[in-house]
């Protein structure tokens, strides 16, 4: 376990959505010390079945209902589930839209009073890979995903505003193995350094609703923390050990949104009508 200021106390009942996704799956692994049951959802199905302290509740996320079951005796909600890449918009609302209002409403319900939500830079996607912007600058989505987590970062301040239910918003930049290309040199977020901040997002108090960006200690930096200071984030990763490779690839062209835009690709993508 990574270590804040002192041990944390692990939940009772822990609920991770979106276990079958990337990042579920990672998640699946490195979240169990912090609850003695972790719940598993997705409308995915899940490899392999439940194991020891874990509990697997398939769930559809636009299914009020079904969600208000799945949250039922839950402690905290850390929320990754739904759709992760730009799409339709109908296919962004029912999982990213209703799905968090859901969320939100069992919480509620169920006295749930701590959710992590897993938002994105793509909240702020339309920023200048030039500027480098905190969490209080007006938000930018670059996409309907972009949009959808930005409504969900409304939802979280509204929630906690009329209800009391804190919730830290993680802007997630690209959290895989290694960045893939030249954009994630400055987006990329380690999965130990995921795990650490979702520690420290579950367990710091008085976090009301606090958006802080995900990415490790890159050199290349967008994105000032300084709003998030309470929680003590301090990356232990760097994309840089990882340059020579990926600055193998061919640069971009000088038009290319991926060399422009802190979202990159998602400022382009779509529409899916035409």
């Amino acid at each position: 376990m990574t270590s804040t200021t002192t041990s944390p106390t692990p939940f009772n009942r822990l609920l991770l959505t979106g276990a079958a996704g990337g990042l579920g799956k990672v998640l699946r692994e490195t979240l169990r010390p912090y609850a003695n049951i972790l719940r598993l959802s997705d409308i995915a199905s899940m490899d392999p079945a439940a194991g020891p302290h874990e509990e697997v509740v398939p769930c559809d996320l636009s299914d009020k209902a079904a969600v208000h079951a799945l949250c039922e005796g839950v402690d905290a909600i850390t929320h990754f589930g739904g759709v992760s890449v730009e799409r339709p918009f109908e296919e962004i609302l029912e999982a990213n839209i209703r799905g968090v209002f859901h969320i939100y409403e069992a919480a509620r319900q169920h006295g749930i009073k701590r959710v992590i939500f897993a938002s994105s830079n793509h909240v702020i996607g339309f920023y200048k890979q030039t500027e480098k912007i905190d969490a209080n600058v007006a938000r930018r989505p670059d996409s309907y995903y972009g949009l959808s987590k930005s409504y969900g970062e409304d939802m979280a301040s509204f929630y906690f505003d009329r209800y009391g239910i804190e919730t830290v918003s993680i802007r997630i930049g690209s959290s895989f193995p290694e960045p893939l290309n030249r954009r994630m040199m400055a987006t990329w977020l380690s999965y130990r350094d995921l795990t650490d901040l979702i520690e420290r997002s579950l367990f710091t108090a008085n976090v009301g609703h606090t958006v802080v960006y995900g990415a490790s200690a890159n050199r290349d930096v967008w994105w000032d923390n300084h709003m998030a200071a309470h929680l003590g984030f301090e990356p232990k990763d760097s994309s840089e050990v990882f340059r020579s490779k990926v600055e193998a690839q061919p640069p971009y062209a000088a038009n290319d949104p991926a060399a422009i835009y802190q979202g990159g690709a998602f400022c382009e993508a779509g529409p899916f009508d035409d």
